[in-house]
Formats: C-alpha cells, structure tokens, sequence
C-alpha cells in the first residue's frame, strides 16, 4: 500500500433519517356508519451504523465521501397500516476504527470485531396512529403523533492499527529494512530522515506456515509527545500492538540512553504502554566485527534492562532468531 492510499483520521457528517407521521384517519366505507378511528403508525427513520469489516486496511473509502444520510420513515396510513422504515445506512470500517464526537471529542464506541455494528446516529420513531388515542371519552380522534425528528452530527474515526509487533525508534534506525526483509510489504527505504510517512503492515511468515502481523511506524524524536516531529500523529498506531521491538542502530553514541529517550516518548504519551513486552534489536551490525561486538554486549549486559540481541536486516543476521524470539514472546 502507498504511502497516499494510508488514511487513518476522517471526519464524516452523519445524520438518521425522520420518523413518519402517523395517521389520522377514520375508517369510511360502504354500510359501515362511523367505523372509527384506524390510522396506522409512522415507520422509524434510518439509523446510520458503523460496522466493522476484515476487508479494509485503512479508512480510505470515507476519504472523499465525507456524508452520510439515513432513509427518514414513511407516514402511517389508513386500516392500521404502518409506514416503511427509513433505509439503514452502514459505513464501514477496519477493525481498530475509534469513533468520537468531534464537537465534544468523546469517545463513542470502538470497533474490534469483524460484522460489530454500533449505531453513531439513532433514526427517529415513528409517531403513532390515531387509532391509539380512542377511548370510550374519544370515540373519535382526528390527531396522530408526528414522528421523530432526524439525528445530526459531525464524528471522526480514528484508526488505530491492530499489529502483533509495533517497531519503535528514531527516524532512519532500519525499521524499513526489516520490514521489507521479514515480509513481503515494500515501504520506501533511503538513506535520510523520516523516509516513513506513514505507518507500514507486513505479515512476517514463520516456520510451519504460521504469521503474525508487525507495524512500522514513522520515526519518533525526542518531543514527540508534545507534537515534534512525525511522532505524536502515529504514536497511537503503537497503543495496539502486543510487543515492542525498539530498533536502536549500533553506530548510535549511547544505545541505552537512546533506548530511554523512546521509552519516555511512550510514557508521556500513555502510561499503559510501559506494561507491554518490549525487546531491544540492535540493527545495522553487520558494521561492526566480532571483537567489537563482544566488547558492546559486556557493557550491554550491564546497562540495558531488557532482552536485546544484534542484527542485520542486509546481511539477514540473526532474522531467524529474531522471530523465533518474537514468536515465544507472542505466545508464551
């Protein structure tokens, strides 16, 4: 997927559909003197529903179509007769889809599961008839409730990706490279900064057939919490990953102040990302040679706090471990 086709913030103006009139008719008909009351009631307007599908990736199908309009009910009408419903509206949506009000900013709902509906904005009932209203005072009422009125607001959706494994690091640490090594996804990879755009998904194959999803996510820079940088805009995307793979390159001055930089981005930004599972891979090695390497993992032992292992996503060293890694973490 391009970088153009990832869309995953949209506003969207919503609004139900009315409810219908109710009848008030009195039943007329040929030898049947003053036959009564019988309007019918008024059909419920449309509701217009979020639902989720397993088919999309991104909220790029609302990217130009920024309206929603539910069918408003039909009027009620003679012999007890009800009107039709105002036709539903659905919109759908990638799993991981955060719908909020956008005056308020209050989180609506959230949509995890494939075929979920939420309804954003609830259709008007249906007034009812004035065969209701008869009573042995009102033998004959000529009035009937008018329907509903229409429900109208603006919502944003807001899409946070579902991954098994988030790679977290400053722009440029090879988050590409191991993507494009370890699945079939192609982000754009050159050698400057915040060559990511936008976030990337791969489907990292391993042994027996079995896969598990991993996210690349544009580079974080110090400040990111506050809005520096690319960081604060995707920073949500590593709320829902299950692991984070902290990518720290071995030519970097101070890997483990590095490593705490990014942590702190996280903690800032929210608390709960600290009870993650976290793993360091230290990428671009394949600079350095065996003596330097040795000398880097004794000082490493002492320093950092997590598992962390040396790679190199060219010369594909220790790949294979790291997703024999990953994979235990996943699921053990």
């Amino acid at each position: 997927m391009t970088e153009g086709n990832f869309v995953d913030y949209v506003k969207v103006q919503v609004s139900s559909g009315k409810g219908g009139q109710g009848s008030s008719h009195l039943h007329r008909e040929k030898y049947i003197e003053k036959g009564g009351p019988d309007g019918g009631d008024g059909g419920r307007g449309g509701h217009v529903i979020i639902r989720g599908s397993e088919n999309l990736w991104t909220l790029l199908h609302l990217k130009f179509k920024r309206h929603a309009r539910a069918g408003h009910g039909s009027h009620g009408s003679k012999s007890r007769s009800t009107g039709a419903d105002g036709e539903d509206v659905y919109i759908d949506v990638p799993l991981g889809t955060v719908v909020k009000d956008t005056e308020t900013d209050e989180v609506l709902f959230e949509i995890t599961e494939v075929g979920e509906e939420s309804i954003v904005a609830q259709g008007g009932r249906g007034g009812l008839g004035n065969w209701h209203f008869k009573s042995s005072t009102n033998q004959t009422p000529r009035y009937a409730q008018p329907g509903e009125d229409l429900e109208e607001k603006y919502i944003t959706l807001e899409l946070k990706i579902l991954a098994d494994v988030g790679l977290v690091g400053f722009p440029n640490a090879g988050k590409s490279t191991l993507l494009s090594v370890v699945s079939a996804a192609k982000p754009k990879i050159a050698d400057y900064e915040f060559t990511t755009l936008k976030p990337n998904l791969g489907i990292v194959e391993y042994r027996d057939y079995q896969t598990f999803v991993m996210a690349d996510i544009p580079g974080i820079i110090e400040g990111a919490a506050e809005g520096k940088g690319l960081g604060h805009y995707f920073l949500r995307h590593i709320e829902r990953n299950s692991i984070l793979l902290f990518m720290i390159p071995a030519d970097a001055k101070d890997i483990r102040k590095q490593y705490d930089i990014l942590l702190d981005e996280l903690r800032r930004y929210n608390p709960e990302m600290l009870d993650k599972e976290r793993m360091i891979a230290i990428s671009k090695s394949d600079m350095l040679d065996d003596e330097l390497e040795a000398e880097m993992k004794q000082e490493l032992d002492k320093t950092l706090p997590i598992d962390y292992m040396f790679i190199s996503s060219v010369a594909q060293k220790g790949i294979m471990q790291l997703k024999d890694k990953l994979w235990k973490m996943l699921n053990g």
